[in-house]
């Protein structure tokens, strides 16, 4: 089992980040691995909505999809794979903090298995240092838009 956590403050309202968060189809602009992303169930975004993307990690194509598990509007938003090469379960959530300013916090969890389970002595590592430039990312992104 793999877990890492990424924390960031950024310099925009909870409300404005969460809805950036919980729109996966975004995922591509600021994840580095992400290639595509896409709702495969009809809004509004709830616990059961689903979406499917395609990531590369460690030089493989991995392709999953994803199902809304756990949902709290505005603050916080749990996905778990539901098929992929690489299951994992991850939690988004936003604090706010004082106007105009909030916390995020990711939480992943996942299990590695075929080609992934034999780098697992460095998989936590490797998915830490990704997971903590994505987040550098979406707080470079947020803060250079401004605008809403």
């Amino acid at each position: 089992m793999i877990r890492v956590t990424a924390e960031v403050e950024i310099e925009r309202p909870s409300e404005a980040v969460f809805d950036y968060l919980a729109n996966f189809e975004i995922n591509p602009h600021w994840q580095r691995g992400m290639r595509e992303a896409r709702f495969t169930s009809e809004p509004p975004l709830r616990v059961g909505s689903t979406y499917d993307q395609v990531a590369r990690f460690l030089g493989r194509r991995i392709v999953s999809s994803f199902e809304v598990v756990e949902f709290d509007p505005g603050r916080s938003i749990t996905i778990a794979t539901v098929a992929s090469s690489f299951p994992i379960r991850v939690t988004r959530r936003v604090d706010p903090l004082e106007p105009g300013r909030s916390r995020v916090t990711a939480e992943i969890s996942g299990d590695a298995s075929g080609f992934f389970r034999l780098a697992t002595p460095l998989l936590r590592l490797i998915v830490q240092r990704s997971v903590n430039r994505d987040y550098a990312q979406l707080k470079q992104i947020l803060e250079a838009n401004t605008a809403g």
